[in-house]
């Protein structure tokens, strides 16, 4: 029966989720029963395109990229994959009505990763951003409003900062891997062999000016979704101030982490706030 085959593409995403993201999975619990899973299912899509450019070494990648890129047509085409983390997404693609032009824009950035290693200009970087993070954010503003195009228009530029700020924050913290392992520099106008302080703070800078403006959307968020994207914001916020602290030399050779029971206090301290209307 194609029901027990979607619950076992369901149960594939929600897996890929907590196993590729504690952080991340933490978050996406503190939404409510009727859109987590939905969450769930982008973020598998976009975690395999991921895992393709980023980890797959050993393998032929554009092969591989170009493999889950047809089947990806094929299953928003068809409205089902045997690849179960595409079955999935379709299921939310089309219960959402996602733009294909965002998924489209994602694909086109996680291309990028197999052969650019270099943003030389802002307008670059930006068009980077955009694909490989705004447009998530983007995907996910879609559940969170259950498809009101009225609420995902007024919210819209707000979810694309935040997507901006969690994905700015991502390369700074994995500069050191992103730089050595993958030989890839997405800041632009940046020495990363010469990176100093004044540097790190335009970088950060930057990144406060987005997650100031992805604030004011949580904040307008309906009930079901504004808990745990409030929560993942927290926990980026956090590791924002990690890396604010940390000498520009150390953040090129060590990744930092918010360690688990900093994570778990995060929670907690979000959930008042929360619970006392200080949202």
């Amino acid at each position: 029966m194609k029901s027990i085959y979607d619950t076992v593409s369901r149960k594939c995403s929600k897996a890929v989720t907590k196993s590729y993201s504690t952080s991340f999975s933490l978050a996406t619990k503190m939404l409510s029963d009727n859109i987590r899973q939905d969450i769930y299912n982008i973020y598998g899509f976009v975690r395999f395109a991921d895992e393709i450019v980023d980890s797959f070494h050993d393998y032929d990648k554009p092969f591989l990229f170009n493999k889950f890129s047809d089947d990806l047509e094929l299953a928003l085409e068809h409205k089902i994959s045997l690849n179960p983390i595409l079955n999935s997404f379709q299921e939310t693609y089309y219960k959402f009505n996602i733009d294909r032009a965002l998924v489209d824009a994602f694909m086109a950035s996680m291309h990028m990763d197999l052969h650019k290693k270099n943003y030389l200009t802002e307008d670059e970087y930006k068009a980077y951003i955009y694909g490989s993070a705004d447009v998530v954010g983007l995907m996910c503003l879609k559940v969170f409003v259950k498809g009101d195009q009225e609420k995902y228009d007024t919210l819209k530029d707000s979810a694309m900062s935040l997507g901006s700020a969690f994905q700015k924050v991502n390369f700074l913290r994995d500069l050191k891997a992103d730089f050595e392992d993958l030989s890839r520099t997405y800041f632009p106008n940046t020495d990363l062999n010469h990176l100093n302080e004044a540097s790190k703070q335009a970088i950060i800078s930057d990144i406060e000016n987005d997650f100031a403006k992805g604030l004011v959307g949580i904040k307008k968020l309906p009930i079901e979704a504004k808990f745990g994207v409030f929560m993942a914001y927290r926990y980026y916020h956090q590791l924002l101030k990690k890396l604010k602290k940390t000498p520009a030399l150390e953040i090129k050779s060590t990744r930092i982490r918010v360690p688990n029971y900093k994570k778990f206090e995060l929670l907690t301290r979000s959930y008042v706030k929360y619970q006392l209307n200080l949202l």
